[in-house]
């Protein structure tokens, strides 16, 4: 049965080694997180993980600008899933796609996730049909640490970031605590259970088990329009990690993981068995996610200091999802792998080469069949597989001066089935004049395949038909350049005082186009094709410990996108916030028996789409009557009482109780409500919360290994 609560299993091939792989040690030295090899001493990478308890903070060691999540920052928030935990950074601002389905997006730089390139421990993830929940399928408590990287970074896991890169660092088999709980409820009934347990079974091998299971017992209508504020939702996540550790040296790191989650929005009652669009019935969504992934590593040191070293690895990953929306049906299956061969190669201290051959294959099937009304019904439908494969080599080089210089020079030539040839630079450096003071710079090429609907999954959340090219797969293409500086201050209870600017510009040459703004009732698909489409990104960070653990950050950001629209020239970029601060304090007593979170964001406004500026509230009265969303504050405060392997926390989330009241738009019927059925219906327009204050209270339980 479809609504069958099951938990799958397979074993399968997945991985993914890179030099952005990488994290520092307390003692400073490389570690490589994807597992590969225990030390390294080369250090371009975007993720570093250091033993420091502070929430979020810049790394200083990396030649690219990295912004760290601690786990200490990951028990600030409930951290219910990986969208939870962003509500600190300023860096990423995460919103919903729409006010139906519940799915999250980020934005780096300006430019919606699916420019940001994922990675689980440098493996490549949330590609496709995993994107639009990715989000709310990696549980926070599942993690260690995230490393949010600016810009271009290098090229060994391809060149999909054309923003940046976001790593994250699950708990590990050799983790010293035999088994984690957490376990949270919130006061809109969401409810939270995990589980990880690592366990070494003799010198050479250990494993980690996660576990996973959330959902909500009811969804509510606090805003009253009639349509479920959150979907009712359930989900079932587990993962099996294995490391095994050879006597000469050679390392293999295997694992699987199986996920299904359900989920049912819009107007309670929704059976997308018996709607029809001529009838009176209530309209909604219906998903069904599954999926299953697998991987496998394998380390060869080929001198006895590994200097030199291979690394063979591949991944496999299967996403399937079945969704309907009132009378669309959106069916869709994914298969993909990634196969990776690496060679590294220290010379000596200042010289370093990494060179290898990889390859991504997708696999896709899409089976749509939409029906709207617009002066009578117009349907849409596209039925058929889509194969996208991209194979190349690559190549890398490290040059150090001392602690001083830093430059790597990356390049690597892919073979795009649709598009032919392609090649793509990237370079970083890194200079410290001074020891107080760091400057970084990098730039280079990026390119993705485009999956149009999936990338833009909100556009089934409205009444209005699509037009153009909506099942072509364009390669986008974007150049990156930016830099950063950093200068660190002579005083507070740490070393760690700093105050950080940087700057970053994304140009595409080509991109896949979802415009509002074109016709009445309708959404266009279309190239780019010569127009202009840029962001321009300016962030500025400053982090003190006034006294002994207390710490205050503060984050401003400002955002300038602009993109060249046909019949309107050069505009500012619809729905995309132009700045965001945050100010996050926090506090912990002697021995961190008691820990107190304070976060405030103040969150800037957009320019709305066209066919928002008459939209109008219950009264009448024009919501949009600038044409811009309304700026808005947003609190968050925890506290934490810690006992021997024991903490026990409570909070609060959208203290300031602010919402978007109105967030489906369209006609209203005699009853008040939103008319689903008619083509001016639309509840994508979405740009705050969509929920007011939020309590939750949890347990984390933490049994340690004996001495």
């Amino acid at each position: 049965m479809r609504r069958e609560i099951s938990v799958l299993s397979i074993m399968m091939l997945a991985g993914a080694l890179t030099l952005d792989a990488q994290v520092t040690g307390p003692d400073g030295q490389v570690i490589d997180t994807a597992g590969i090899y225990k030390e390294r001493n080369d250090s371009l990478e975007a993720a570093v993980f250091v033993s420091s308890q502070d929430g979020n903070y810049l790394s200083k060691g990396k030649e690219i600008r990295t912004e760290v999540i601690s786990s200490a920052g990951l028990n600030k928030m409930a951290c219910c899933t990986l969208a939870e935990s962003f509500e600190n950074s300023a860096s990423v601002t995460v919103g919903y796609s729409d006010a139906v389905t519940g799915a999250r997006q980020i934005r780096l730089l300006g430019l919606s996730g699916v420019y940001t390139q994922m990675l689980d421990e440098a493996r490549p993830v949330m590609r496709g049909f995993a994107a639009p929940f990715g989000l709310s399928y990696v549980p926070g408590q599942w993690l260690e640490s995230i490393q949010i990287a600016k810009g271009s970074s290098s090229v060994v896991s391809g060149v999909e970031s054309m923003t940046g890169q976001i790593n994250l660092e699950h708990r590990k088999p050799l983790d010293e605590k035999p088994l984690f709980l957490n376990a949270s409820v919130m006061s809109d009934t969401q409810m939270d259970l995990n589980i990880a347990s690592s366990l070494q079974m003799g010198d050479k091998w250990s494993t980690v088990i996660l576990g996973h299971v959330s959902g909500n017992i009811v969804s509510e209508d606090h805003n009253h329009d009639g349509f479920m504020d959150m979907p009712e939702q359930l989900q079932f996540n587990l993962a099996n990690r294995w490391l095994y550790l050879a006597d000469n040296g050679v390392q293999v790191r295997f694992g699987v993981r199986a996920l299904q989650d359900t989920r049912k929005g819009g107007q309670e009652g929704y059976d997308h068995n018996t709607y029809s669009l001529s009838g009176s019935g209530p309209w909604g969504s219906d998903i069904l996610n599954r999926s299953l992934n697998g991987y496998l590593k394998v380390g060869i040191p080929l001198e006895a200091d590994n200097s030199q070293n291979i690394a063979i690895v591949a991944d496999y990953s299967f996403q399937d999802m079945d969704s309907w929306f009132g009378s669309t049906s959106y069916m869709g299956e994914q298969h993909s792998g990634f196969l990776n061969i690496l060679y590294h190669n220290d010379i000596n201290e200042s010289h370093k080469i990494m060179a290898g051959l990889n390859g991504v294959y997708d696999r896709y099937f899409e089976d749509l069949s939409r029906t709207v009304w617009m002066l009578g019904p117009v349907t849409s439908a596209m039925n058929g597989v889509t194969p996208l494969w991209n194979a190349g080599i690559f190549g890398e080089y490290t040059f150090h001066a001392g602690e001083k210089f830093t430059s790597i020079v990356g390049l690597r030539g892919d073979w795009y089935n649709r598009e032919g040839l392609k090649v793509s630079p990237r370079v970083t450096v890194k200079y410290s004049p001074v020891e107080q003071i760091v400057i970084r710079a990098n730039g280079g090429r990026g390119l993705r395949y485009a999956t149009p609907l999936v990338d833009n999954i909100g556009v089934f959340s409205t009444g209005k038909v699509f037009n153009g090219n909506y099942d072509s797969h364009t390669l986008e293409d974007a150049w990156t350049f930016g830099g950063n500086i950093t200068y660190y201050f002579p005083f507070g209870a740490s070393s760690d005082t700093y105050l950080s600017f940087d700057y970053f510009r994304t140009q595409f040459t080509q991109q896949m186009v979802v415009d509002y703004e074109r016709g009445a009732n309708a959404i266009w698909f279309y190239n780019l094709d010569g127009n202009r489409s840029y962001t321009d990104n300016y962030q500025l960070d400053f982090s003190v410990d006034p006294v002994e653990r207390f710490t205050v950050s503060l984050t401003c950001r400002y955002t300038n996108a602009k993109i060249e629209l046909p019949g309107k020239g050069l505009v500012e970029k619809p729905m995309t916030s132009n700045f965001k601060g945050v100010l996050n304090l926090q506090y912990a007593t002697r021995l961190s028996k008691w820990i107190f979170d304070f976060t405030a964001s103040l969150n800037g406004s957009s320019r709305v789409y066209d066919f928002m500026l008459d939209a109008v509230d219950a009264d009448g009265n024009l919501l949009y009557p600038d044409g811009r969303t309304p700026v808005y504050p947003l609190l968050y405060a925890q506290v934490t009482r810690r006992f021997k392997g024991v903490d026990i926390y409570v909070g609060g989330e959208n203290l300031t109780n602010f919402r978007q009241k109105y967030v489906v738009l369209g006609t209203r019927g005699s009853d008040g409500f939103v008319n689903p059925r008619i083509s001016s219906f639309d509840a994508s327009a979405v740009w705050g919360p969509i929920m007011g204050i939020k309590v939750y209270a949890g347990v984390r339980f933490t049994l340690w290994k004996k001495a």
